[in-house]
């Protein structure tokens, strides 16, 4: 399935990337990796995962504390978010629109 990034997701995904590769070399990679099993998940298996709000889905990653705010769209999904699960959880809300 195909997917897209809200631009303000795809800038908060590539920094949560640097961030972790500047803590240790390759964690950034692991951490890219991750996300995109989140992805693939979701992808793989849309309605499985919990409802955060309306359409809105969360597929976590397994290693680290972060979650993919998604929605299914007639061409693939459109991830909303890729969000730190500890840290001001609605801050997403104003990308519905």
């Amino acid at each position: 399935m195909i997917y897209s990034f809200h631009p303000e997701a795809e800038e908060e995904f590539l920094r949560a990337i640097d961030y972790y590769e500047r803590r240790e070399k390759d964690l950034g990679l692991d951490f890219a990796i991750e996300v995109h099993a989140a992805i693939d998940r979701a992808a793989a298996l849309p309605n499985a995962w919990p409802v955060v709000e309306g359409d809105i889905r969360r597929c976590q990653t397994q290693r680290f504390p972060y979650g993919v705010l998604y929605t299914q769209e007639p061409d693939g999904l459109f991830v909303l978010a890729v969000m730190h699960l500890h840290r001001e959880p609605g801050y997403w809300r104003h990308r519905l629109g």
